[in-house]
């Protein structure tokens, strides 16, 4: 901790003592009893605090900048009252303008943003081609490799080859995020996961054997586990906190349009002769990972991994690429400068074996580690991937009587793709409006009744006259579990575990969550052939629609809301103790929620939860200012 840090935090205890409040209270991150959100800005006074921006300035190189960083700093440190700045730090109107379009235009930003999104949402859906190539090659491949039969053993192997690309990242690739993310950053890390979804893809169309296919799909993940660890951070740590969300969820929309995109290909190619049809389903997602590779150095790198590796200049550089105008840039750098001070004085310097162990033993990143790992497991527990990794087999059964029963099987995948990208775009405008949590209590009771209608539909009879029914009913309740699945624990995942860690744990935090995710998902590829067999679809359905009555309970009281709060102010949110949070649920929330949804008592109060002090979300326009300041209708919304 620098001489300059110690200064400016016993000038803030001092002016915090006045006021009654001690610093402990003030910075315990680990034992947020009061659930404050806190602005570490806070209590500094303003010569103090322009003394902290001169000498900050220098420390980091940025003497140029110096007179925009004193503004920023004070944007920072109150963002409601902007207009209140005097002095050689007044805002200018521009200045003021544009912080108010933080509230007022939101979507205003500038195009190297958007292109680094657009590479991101590339990335994405490489990964869902990558899941669907072997939906449609698995009706196809077991037969020409010899493992087509029914037996144990040829089950067992078409299950791993299946899993494979998971078994890669669960194992290998997500593990490797973090190392390969400290010696080559962001962009490094997704331009060499690149490259392993196309060798390895281009590899499996040529395979002749059954292990030489497995072999390639294990590759194949560790490029997946290794981009789906660092994609979303990266599209989180370039993005403003009032649009993160909608950002960051462009991962799942975009896998879905990936899934879309793959079931459609299958789709084309199903009538080609001969084995070159399931070769081409499975060689054919290397496509969108050359653009991939193209395009990813052309977009700014993270400014939060620059400024982790104490590289300011080059921060400041590639912020001024993601934001509009230089206060905010100045902004920007200066508060997540001022949280990771603090975040380092609590965690200290730290190696990859201890970030890891960390996960489990420090409590702040214990709890965020535990909300990740709720929303990642619940994704497999939701059911989605044993529509997405066998959706041509349960179509298939539910075709069985249709006179070429695979290809409406494929059509039927086809539809369910589409189903659930389309269903994906209103979370773009839900995620930040509703917020993560509200969207995953919302959608799981609906996909727990629409996965149950569809399995209790295969109970129709199959030979008589309702068999057409029946077909129709199992594709309408599957698709309506999809419609249900895509703006909630699709979206909500990926984007809620890459901004809930503090950045010196982000890396290995997002690989362990990703690991979790796709190491089920693997368990889940190569169980649920045995399932299918054993319960048929109504047994295998009705269990996965248990699960998600499991998957809602563990979110209720695990899960924090995250919406809108900068990635430096979730170390206050996930400071508040476990216990705290899940009493809270259990003994305000829901007798609130049960009052006024179930009883219609339209006065029915809640105490919120979190108490916002001055954190430096947005600044704004008078009539919006008090929203930067006093978030508590958020939480009479979401908790």
């Amino acid at each position: 901790m620098s001489n300059i840090y110690q200064d400016s935090k016993a000038a803030r205890n001092e002016h915090l003592e006045e006021k009654g409040t001690t610093h402990t209270e003030q910075v315990d991150m680990q034992q947020n009893l009061e659930a404050r959100i806190r602005n570490p800005l806070q209590g500094i006074p303003r010569s103090q605090l322009m003394q902290d921006v001169e000498d900050f300035a220098q420390r980091k190189g940025l003497q140029e900048h110096v007179a925009l960083l004193k503004k920023g700093a004070l944007v920072a440190q109150d963002a409601a009252n902007v207009h209140n700045i005097d002095g050689p730090e007044k805002l200018s109107s521009e200045e003021l303008e544009i912080l108010g379009d933080e509230v007022t235009h939101k979507w205003r930003m500038p195009m190297r943003l958007f292109l680094t999104i657009f590479t991101c949402s590339i990335g994405a859906a490489v990964q869902g081609w990558d899941q669907t190539g072997s939906n449609g090659a698995t009706i196809f491949f077991p037969k020409y490799y010899g493992i087509g039969g029914t037996s144990d053993r040829d089950t067992i192997i078409v299950g791993l080859i299946n899993a494979g690309p998971y078994i890669g990242s669960a194992l290998i690739g997500c593990w490797l995020s973090d190392p390969l993310n400290n010696w080559f950053g962001r962009r490094g890390t997704i331009f060499f996961s690149a490259n392993f979804c196309i060798w390895p893809v281009i590899g499996s169309a040529l395979c002749h054997t059954w292990e030489q296919q497995l072999a390639c799909r294990i590759l194949m993940g560790i490029g997946m586990g290794a981009k789906a660890s660092t994609v979303p951070i990266y599209a989180a740590e370039n993005s403003p906190a009032s649009i993160r969300g909608a950002l960051v969820m462009s991962w799942q929309m975009w896998t879905a349009f990936g899934i879309m995109l793959g079931t459609a290909v299958n789709l084309a190619v199903y009538k080609v002769a001969g084995p070159l049809n399931w070769r081409l389903m499975l060689g054919a997602p290397f496509l969108p990972a050359v653009p991939l590779m193209a395009l990813i150095y052309l977009c700014p790198e993270s400014p939060r991994w620059y400024m982790k590796k104490g590289r300011f200049q080059e921060a400041w550089e590639s912020m001024s690429k993601l934001r509009r105008n230089p206060i905010q840039v100045a902004r920007d750098i200066y508060y997540i400068s001022a949280q990771l001070e603090i975040e380092k004085e609590v965690i200290g310097n730290t190696t990859y074996v201890t970030r890891f162990t960390q996960l489990f033993t420090v409590p702040r990143v214990r709890r965020a580690n535990l909300a990740a790992f709720t929303v990642m497991i619940a994704q497999q527990m939701c059911g989605i991937n044993i529509v997405a990794f066998y959706s041509t087999s349960i179509f298939e059964q539910a075709f069985h009587n249709d006179p070429n029963p695979q290809f409406k099987a494929m059509i039927g995948s086809f539809g369910f793709g589409l189903v659930n990208w389309l269903f994906a775009f209103p979370a773009f405008f839900t995620i930040d409006t509703f917020g993560r949590r509200s969207l995953l209590l919302f959608t799981f009771p609906q996909m727990f009744w629409t996965l149950l209608a569809a399995g209790l539909c295969t109970l129709i009879d199959a030979e008589g006259s309702m068999a057409e029914a029946r077909t129709g009913l199992v594709c309408l309740f599957v698709f309506l579990f999809g419609a249900f699945y895509s703006p909630g624990e699709g979206p909500v995942p990926f984007t809620y575990s890459a901004e809930v860690y503090p950045l010196s744990h982000r890396e290995t935090g997002m690989g362990f969550a990703v690991a979790t995710c796709l190491f089920w998902a693997s368990v889940l590829g190569i169980t649920f052939p045995f399932i299918l067999n054993r319960l048929q679809t109504i047994g295998a359905f009705s269990l996965y629609a248990g699960f998600n009555v499991l998957a809602f309970i563990m979110i209720f009281f695990w899960v924090p809301e995250t919406m809108q709060r900068t990635l430096e102010e979730l170390d206050w949110v996930f400071a508040v103790p476990t216990g705290k949070f899940a009493k809270y649920q259990l003994t305000v929330a829901l007798p609130w929620w049960f009052k006024r949804y179930i009883l219609f008592r339209r006065n029915a109060t809640k105490e919120p939860l979190y108490h916002f002090e001055k954190v430096a979300t947005t600044a704004g326009k008078d009539s919006f200012a008090n929203q930067a300041m006093v978030p508590s209708s958020d939480d009479e919304r979401h908790h």
